[in-house]
């Protein structure tokens, strides 16, 4: 299986720190946020591939670091330079797999969060699903929904999907962590050509969903969203490792 990181933006709320520096690399306690990632997914033994999605402005960072790493790094750059120019996460992952040539299930994530849990729950839970999978987590909050993708379940089925809805339906949100299945990652051309967004990660799952059966786990820790500087300085002091 290959693991796709999602890490071709640009961070802008956290400059200057980001200004030249990818928010990926940067280092929560003694280790970078992709460190904290790759190396806990790596413990299940089912991924055989990282390919981070860089821009152009930052592919050289990915790749010096790439060249640190035991496992198989492969960056992928999508040639922008601007966040103006940005292609979106969707079209990212599309331009991946056409320049890689990619087959198979994938593992598709963004590489700018940090979880106290370990990612080998949702692999293994997408694995005895058979489908195509996402993680959810429970959000009181009204304003935040507005926010996020925000999922209609039934049971651990999603039935839709609406990424910062005005009305939100539930209080079910779902974080940039994603499993396909080889055949439906297959159909992300399909969904682009119907008019699937292409900027938020969570657009093709609210298209997908309405074409097959996806599934949802419940997130069984925290993930610490890394929006700012204030909160950068915060998952630095509070950030307790992960908790297997």
């Amino acid at each position: 299986m290959k693991c796709l990181i999602l890490a071709a933006g640009y961070a802008t709320r956290l400059y200057p720190l980001t200004e030249n520096f990818p928010k990926p690399l940067l280092k929560v306690q003694e280790k970078t946020i992709l460190d904290w990632l790759i190396d806990d997914i790596d413990g299940a033994g089912l991924v055989d591939e990282y390919i981070v999605i860089s821009n152009h402005k930052f592919a050289h960072h990915f790749q010096e670091w790439a060249a640190t790493k035991s496992q198989k790094v492969t960056v992928v750059d999508d040639g922008t330079s601007t966040n103006e120019t940005r292609l979106g996460a969707v079209c990212d992952i599309k331009y991946a797999i056409d320049q890689l040539n990619l087959g198979g299930d994938m593992l598709v994530i963004a590489g700018d969060n940090v979880l106290d849990f370990s990612l080998q729950h949702f692999v293994r839970y997408a694995d005895e699903k058979q489908t195509s999978c996402v993680m959810r987590f429970h959000e009181p909050n009204e304003e935040r929904l507005h926010k996020c993708g925000v999922l209609e379940l039934d049971g651990d089925r999603i039935i839709g999907m609406e990424e910062k809805p005005a009305n939100p339906k539930s209080h079910w949100c779902c974080p940039p962590f994603y499993f396909y299945k080889a055949q439906d990652a297959a159909r992300i051309p399909d969904a682009i050509q119907n008019g699937c967004g292409t900027d938020a990660p969570g657009s093709f799952i609210a298209w997908l969903c309405q074409q097959t059966t996806v599934h949802a786990m419940e997130m069984p820790g925290s993930r610490y969203d890394i929006g700012n500087l204030q909160s950068y300085e915060q998952v630095q002091k509070d950030y307790p490792g992960i908790i297997k």
